[in-house]
């Protein structure tokens, strides 16, 4: 094992061992190199590594800390994963997409806060057929982001967080080239509001299905795919 991965193996035994929990913080750098039995130049690109997956939290003048290690923070890093994909797997997003987001649909259905309903209210009013793309997207985007939220699940939001990038462009281009797709969306949208603020779990998983779906459905047209979610 190459000695870096030997060094994030060690430290990684620590935290999920209890010995460092979150928040505490690691020994000095020259006393834990040497009671792991490692060069400091290794720990430190451990340390490195470590830190960019938001697992240690390196403060300036203060030392290194391990993060709270919540999901939101955790599953931080798959956002910047995703962002390698390639336009090829666009539509296996969307399917995950469309495994993920219904089942938070129904979820948020059940236990979002009621306040929290009524600003999804607000976002949905706030978008008029007025709209450019470009609002019509973010809003899409915060909806989405809100009733993932609204599950209560972390795990589950942070997952759908990090997967809505890819599909954010097959969305714009739908938007450009597909007659009705604003006004289309904007009527699931207050389906799936009106589903959830009537805690209707089933009926907003069904509409979920059919909002996510309507994407994949046009973007596998529209690249000559086969196998439609619709079909």
């Amino acid at each position: 094992m190459p000695v870096t991965d030997e060094a994030i193996e060690k430290i990684k035994a620590m935290i999920v061992s209890g010995e460092l929990r979150p928040g505490a913080k690691l020994p000095k750098e020259a006393d834990l190199a040497g009671r792991l039995g490692l060069s400091r130049n290794s720990l430190r690109e451990a340390v490195k590594a470590l830190s960019l997956i938001r697992v240690l939290d390196v403060r300036q003048g203060d030392g290194t800390y391990v993060t709270s290690l919540e999901p939101d923070i955790l599953l931080d890093a798959l956002a910047f994963v995703v962002d390698f994909h390639q336009d090829h797997t666009v539509l296996e997003f969307l399917e995950v997409r469309r495994i993920l987001e219904p089942a938070a649909t129904a979820m948020a259905a059940r236990v979002m806060a009621e306040e929290d309903i009524a600003g999804l209210a607000e976002l949905l009013q706030d978008l008029d057929e007025a709209a450019t793309l470009d609002e019509t997207i973010a809003n899409d985007l915060e909806f989405h982001r809100r009733i993932a939220a609204g599950s209560g699940n972390t795990v589950l939001s942070s997952l759908i967080d990090g997967l809505s990038g890819p599909t954010t462009r097959a969305r714009i281009w739908r938007g450009l080239t597909e007659e009705g797709a604003a006004e289309r969306t904007r009527q699931q949208h207050r389906a799936i509001y009106d589903a959830i603020a009537g805690r209707r779990p089933e009926l907003a998983h069904a509409w979920a299905t059919v909002h996510v779906a309507g994407v994949e459905h046009w973007l596998r047209e529209s690249l000559g795919e086969p196998g439609s979610a619709l079909d």
